[in-house]
């Protein structure tokens, strides 16, 4: 797939390090289907490539007003597949396996800029972003229940490490729909602004990160995504490796040697 040939998305790059990646169909509510995953994708591939990308945000087309509504599943043809064969199809191979776990293992950070539903799929999706900001207008929500089915792009999973058990039963269970505040109050979003700040605090945000050694940003996310598995004594000494590994780097005498000199350091990620 090329990247000019996109339907369901748009990819923007900027000359500052910052990606964006948007849901794009409003007329189904920015809802996920097989084209979308695998452009998607395609974009993280270009994007992890890309020496000069720092910073990826995730949003939706406003005009949708969701950021994903998830709805990935032609819900007819479920009807008319087996469970053995559920497990092996591709569609469930490219949304978990290659498109969540992408965004997890991402070589970038990823912030989700949450402007309406996300729901399903959509709220998943959100889940495996490193940073998540939501628009006062948003509302979250795993409703796989209602369809007899569970979530399956590693909700059940990532859902209970980021809010705690209880409350990733509550809304898995339930399949209901909870507003901004209360996804703020239970940890599912880092903080929830006005919704029209949300592009700007992203960028803000994003800017900051950009700013950093990129270096130092992807151990960071290896440390923590990767030592939060392991029990403390590992976690730390999984922790000391990377920060070893950091002297290995320009980005390292780069920014000691700035720090020292009293100017801006210029990070070249290397």
């Amino acid at each position: 797939m090329k990247i000019e040939d996109f339907e369901d998305i748009l990819y923007e790059k900027e000359e500052n390090g910052i990606c964006t990646i948007t849901f794009n169909r409003p007329e189904r509510r920015n809802a996920l289907s097989y084209v979308t995953f695998l452009e998607i994708r395609t974009a993280l591939d270009d994007m992890e490539k890309d020496k000069n990308a720092r910073v990826l945000i995730m949003t939706g087309a406003p005009e949708g007003r969701a950021f994903s509504s998830g709805g990935y599943f032609n819900i007819k043809m479920l009807t008319q597949i087996q469970k053995e064969i559920m497990k092996d199809i591709d569609l469930m191979d490219i949304a978990q396996k290659k498109m969540c776990m992408k965004f997890w293992n991402f070589n970038k950070p990823v912030i989700a800029a949450i402007n309406g539903f996300a729901l399903g799929g959509g709220c998943e999706i959100a889940l495996a972003c490193d940073i998540r900001l939501a628009s006062e207008r948003a509302k979250f929500g795993q409703p796989e229940v209602n369809l007899g089915v569970i979530p399956g792009f590693g909700g059940t999973q990532r859902l209970p490490r980021l809010v705690g058990k209880g409350h990733a039963n509550e809304l898995v269970f339930s399949g209901k729909i909870i507003d901004a505040e209360e996804a703020g109050r239970i940890g599912l979003v880092n903080r929830v602004v006005l919704h029209d700040q949300l592009l700007e605090e992203c960028l803000s945000l994003a800017q900051m990160i950009s700013a950093k050694s990129p270096v130092a940003v992807r151990l960071s996310k290896e440390s923590v995504n990767n030592g939060v598995e392991m029990d403390l004594d590992k976690g730390c000494a999984y922790e000391l490796d990377l920060f070893s590994l950091c002297f290995t780097s320009s980005d390292q005498k780069e920014g000691m040697e700035a720090f020292l000199e009293k100017r801006a350091p210029k990070f070249t990620g290397k």
